[in-house]
């Protein structure tokens, strides 16, 4: 985590998964704890576990800034978005890809950050699906509608697949905040990687509409 941050990076992406919701197991609570005192980047808490709400208040004591979660998995999904900004922390929806965006209209006021995914969700390492691009539009415009009507504005995050080759396209489409975890960890100069990624994340930027 120390050598991902003086690399460049510009937040802590951490997926965790519960062998329920989807199939693998990985890292709770414990682990935020234990990564908070070496990095001062905002960590981004990504739950792919159902139930959500128990596990809401432990990550944000653990030192999580941001929380997210499938909207499948909660009983009461404005309820769950409450509690996660009730304990001090940004709120934002998962979508999987086929997941319908229709979700996110309902909590617009509640959400800080929508992150799509470009890979079904539950192993990293797999490949991009190309059919993202079209929902990153779709979201953009769902997001752009609501920042024009309420001058807040809400991240839009892609997680899946985010490469050097692909990442201009992905900026073009509409997403501003990027999830790259074999990309980089795959890679031995953290720094290299990071830099190519920006430049590539520039190139998409002139095409951004």
């Amino acid at each position: 985590m120390r050598a991902v941050a003086a690399a460049g990076a510009d937040w802590i992406h951490f997926d965790v998964m519960d062998n329920h919701y989807v199939p693998n197991l990985t890292i709770g609570p414990m682990v935020c704890e234990a990564i908070r005192p070496h990095v001062e980047l905002p960590i981004d808490v990504h739950l792919m576990v159902e139930p959500v709400d128990a596990l809401i208040p432990m990550f944000a004591k653990a030192g999580a800034n941001v929380i997210t979660f499938h909207p499948e998995a909660s009983r009461h999904v404005d309820r769950s978005l409450a509690l996660i900004r009730d304990h001090g922390c940004q709120a934002g929806l998962v979508f999987n890809p086929a997941t319908p965006l229709d979700w996110m209209d309902h909590v617009m006021d509640r959400l800080d950050l929508v992150l799509l995914m470009s890979v079904n969700p539950g192993f990293g390492g797999q490949s991009f699906l190309p059919s993202a691009l079209d929902k990153l539009r779709q979201a953009r415009a769902r997001i752009d509608r609501w920042q024009a009507a309420t001058g807040r504005a809400i991240l839009l995050e892609i997680d899946g697949g985010v490469k050097t080759d692909n990442i201009a396209q992905i900026r073009a489409a509409g997403a501003d905040t990027f999830v790259a975890g074999s990309a980089i960890f795959g890679k031995p100069d953290y720094a290299k990687v990071i830099a190519e990624l920006r430049a590539q994340i520039a190139h998409g930027e002139s095409s951004w509409a």
